[in-house]
């Protein structure tokens, strides 16, 4: 793979910006469309709020790092937290289950794992050396030249 990043940030909230940041200077170090990159922060995002949330979500210090890398016209993505194990593979395959129902009676959450489901082409986990990693494969577009 080439054209590698890779960054280390406090699982806080307050570092969601950080993360953004890191984001998009790799697309624009890349030029990856504005498009493709709004759809990469946006898985980036919900995985690390997740992290946060419910890796460490009981107040304890910890660290999620971030590895982006080009792989062909692909850009891989890695989130690695060293919280309880768990594979979110099966919640990004899940269709929630109030997805048609109005906006005001559906129940909070559930729904960020099933976009980024729908963003990623593939998706990885395994638990090494008392880690989480998941590795996801994001397909840019393919943009007509004309």
């Amino acid at each position: 793979m080439s054209g590698e990043a890779d960054a280390t940030f406090g699982a806080r909230p307050e570092e969601l910006a950080a993360a953004a940041v890191f984001v998009a200077a790799f697309c624009e170090r890349h030029a990856i469309d504005e498009h493709d990159a709004l759809r990469l922060a946006l898985i980036v995002e919900e995985v690390f709020s997740n992290v946060v949330k419910y890796a460490y979500g009981s107040g304890e210090a910890g660290t999620v790092r971030l590895a982006l890398a080009l792989d062909g016209r692909d850009v891989r993505i890695e989130c690695e937290d060293r919280g309880p194990p768990y594979d979110p593979r099966p919640s990004l395959a899940r269709v929630p289950a109030d997805l048609g129902d109005p906006v005001e009676t559906r129940a909070v959450g559930g729904l960020g794992h099933w976009l980024v489901g729908r963003l990623v082409a593939e998706a990885g986990y395994v638990r090494r050396d008392g880690a989480n990693l998941l590795s996801l494969r994001f397909r840019r577009r393919v943009t007509s030249v004309r």
